[in-house]
């Protein structure tokens, strides 16, 4: 089973422990951090979705322009455009890029960041709309005939695009959550099913529901599993828990001096975020590396959760979850670019390597297997 590394594709300098130093779209930047992940093994990064943050969906064309191996995962949101729009906006960045475009789709887990873009729906009104919107692009991106649609959300008649991805027979559907709504409509639509980085028991137990939640909408496959980390590495372990400890120090200056307050406000609405709380809660350290304090200092916002180590360590702790099904590991440092630099020289070649030796063993064992076979046959 191959391994996939996904980045980051931030248009701006900033993160959690330091205040941003550019325009909210840095042209430059944007370049440079991208094509640091291009130069240093990653597979793909995400363009994020925020209300008032730039458009992703420009700067990931103006990057698909520039660079040529590096694949795109788009976050979008379906309270923010038309789902026929949406399906051309798409297909168009898949032509752009010569087909490396996933679509990762947001539901929403806070009300007053929906509310932000005029979308006043409840959660599980979303997560409806969500997978009407989805079904709606995927028959957009298919569809060489015009086609009318009369759902709960969307309503239109003797649509077809003139413009098709160039992947077939459409781009890959990202989608992401813990609550049961989510894992029902992820386990019906998605190719790729996005987690935040827990204790392996936890991810254990959210894979199973995933693939439950897949067997019983009826499909025969299940969708990829993604984990999202925030990996601090040093040359050695008592330096990797210094810089640990400095990293929750600086997330706490910044949120107490209010700089984090637009984001990271509140009890958090999700049930993604009050999982990582509840870890917190539970214990600092779990497994090989993770973490927990990191998430504790943001109130549980997002993918928050660290793998503290040397590079070896944190290699283990990924190949740990890769064991368990995971084969697309997420990763995002503080220092957005130099981090980027640092994990893609020093963890994802230990990754692969090792990933390449599971894998060579597999097959080596499947080919004694079929001998066996032959020979009790003969």
């Amino acid at each position: 089973m191959p391994v996939e590394f996904l980045g980051i594709a931030a248009t701006g300098d900033g993160s959690e422990t330091t205040p941003r130093t550019t325009a909210a779209f840095d042209r430059d930047y944007t370049l440079r951090l991208a094509r640091a992940h291009e130069d240093h093994g990653w597979d793909r990064v995400l363009f994020a979705y925020g209300a008032g943050s730039p458009d992703p969906a420009p700067a990931a064309a103006y990057i698909a322009s520039k660079l040529d191996r590096l694949q795109i995962l788009l976050a979008h949101r379906p309270n923010v455009s038309y789902p026929t729009f949406a399906a051309k906006t798409f297909a168009t960045l898949d032509q752009i890029s010569n087909g490396r475009l996933t679509v990762h789709f947001i539901t929403g887990g806070n009300d007053h960041e929906q509310q932000r873009e005029g979308d006043f729906l409840t959660k599980d009104q979303r997560y409806d709309r969500t997978r009407e919107y989805i079904r709606i692009v995927k028959k957009a991106w298919t569809s060489k005939e015009p086609f009318d649609h009369e759902g709960e959300y969307y309503r239109f008649n003797d649509f077809v695009s003139d413009v098709l991805p160039v992947q077939q027979p459409r781009p890959g559907v990202s989608f992401g959550g813990s609550s049961p709504a989510a894992y029902a409509a992820g386990g019906a639509e998605a190719d790729i099913y996005c987690l935040w980085g827990e204790p392996l028991a936890q991810t254990a137990e959210q894979i199973e529901t995933v693939r439950a939640a897949a067997k019983a909408a009826g499909r025969t496959d299940t969708p990829r599993i993604q984990v999202a980390f925030r990996p601090i590495i040093a040359p050695t372990e008592e330096l990797a828990w210094e810089k640990a400890y400095r990293t929750v120090d600086a997330i706490k200056t910044r949120r107490a001096g209010g700089g984090l307050i637009r984001r990271y406000a509140g009890t958090p609405e999700n049930t993604g975020s009050q999982r990582l709380i509840e870890i917190a809660e539970a214990g600092e350290r779990y497994d090989r590396a993770l973490w927990t304090p990191t998430a504790a200092a943001t109130g549980g916002a997002g993918n928050s959760n660290a793998l503290v180590g040397t590079p070896e360590t944190v290699a283990q702790a990924l190949l740990d979850y890769y064991d368990l099904g995971v084969d697309i590991l997420s990763a995002r440092g503080y220092d957005l670019l130099g981090d980027a630099i640092d994990f893609g020289r020093y963890v994802i070649p230990i990754v692969r390597e090792e990933v390449a030796k599971r894998d060579a063993a597999k097959a080596a064992a499947r080919e004694r297997d079929r001998h066996q076979l032959i020979a009790v046959q003969a």
